[in-house]
């Protein structure tokens, strides 16, 4: 599978009201066009988790940066708003270990449905923005 090797790819949770949201805000912020999107309930999200090697149901955002690594959970958080302006609380919290942000990371993810609701689909992007996914 080929990826674009100088972007990094963000897999979200599609579905996810309060994921599309972050992701609107990620695609503000990123000014030095560094991220591509993907849900990950796509094809195109599922064909790169199967490539990585991941659990094709798993539950949380990823950070690949094709032919390095990828990141999940917290850590991926971390790195995404680290590269970008604004964002401070997070940065903040990036202090933490990622064993104790995980905890937190989990709570919300498991609450996040019930907090901010679900879409029936994965959301569909903007002519504006739809060069931003993959």
């Amino acid at each position: 599978m080929e990826f674009p090797k100088d972007k990094q790819i963000i897999l979200f949770d599609g579905v996810c009201n309060y994921c599309n949201d972050t992701i609107n805000k990620i695609i503000e912020a990123d000014t030095k066009d560094i991220f591509r999107f993907v849900a990950i309930q796509s094809q195109t999200g599922q064909e790169i988790i199967k490539y990585i090697g991941m659990n094709p149901n798993i539950d949380s955002i990823v950070l690949y940066k094709p032919g390095y690594a990828y990141y999940v959970k917290s850590e991926a958080i971390f790195k995404i708003v680290n590269q970008l302006k604004g964002f401070t609380l997070l940065k903040i919290l990036s202090i933490f270990p990622s064993s104790l942000a995980n905890l937190g990371y989990n709570f919300f993810a498991k609450n996040r449905y019930n907090w901010y609701g679900k879409k029936d689909a994965c959301m569909i992007p903007t002519p504006e923005i739809k060069a931003k996914f993959l």
